[in-house]
């Protein structure tokens, strides 16, 4: 499965799963839930999934390092500050965030369902590698900065 390992970029990802969750709630209208507020729900957390994800995008920008995780090898600082103080991967928790407003604007608990699918793809074939990249490439200060900083919250 290592062929998986860090080949599809995760914004792709994101657009495929939230495509086949929109497949989903229309071949399964019967798990629809009806939700008055699913559109402010929607907003909010598309406004805290775009916030997350830029300021990690930002923070890489201000190392100047590489944001593609398709080549962790290519990093060429360890990030710990700003948003990394709270997440490991702020880009992955805005997307996953975008992908809960997604859920609110379908409201179909088949949708909702794919998300631990996307949390486990996300750490099987992109974090996992990545860390074992970041790992051998910082060593000692990756390994104290895994001990402080949650991997998704």
């Amino acid at each position: 499965m290592q062929t998986l390992e860090l080949k599809i970029p995760p914004v792709v990802l994101v657009a495929l799963f939230a495509l086949v969750m929109w497949l989903v709630s229309q071949l399964v209208p019967a798990l629809a839930l009806p939700m008055r507020w699913r559109l402010l729900l929607a907003g909010i957390f598309s406004i805290a999934g775009i916030a997350v994800a830029l300021s990690g995008v930002l923070a890489f920008r201000r190392a100047n390092t590489t944001v593609d995780p398709r080549v962790p090898e290519q990093s060429s600082s360890l990030v710990i500050r700003g948003i990394y103080r709270y997440s490991r991967n702020p880009m992955y928790v805005g997307f996953l965030l975008l992908l809960l407003a997604w859920v609110c604007y379908l409201m179909n608990m088949a949708a909702l369902a794919l998300l631990p699918l996307f949390i486990w793809y996300m750490n099987r074939f992109q974090i996992t590698p990545e860390e074992h990249h970041l790992l051998q490439k910082f060593g000692a200060d990756y390994q104290a900065y895994i001990k402080q900083v949650r991997r998704w919250l």
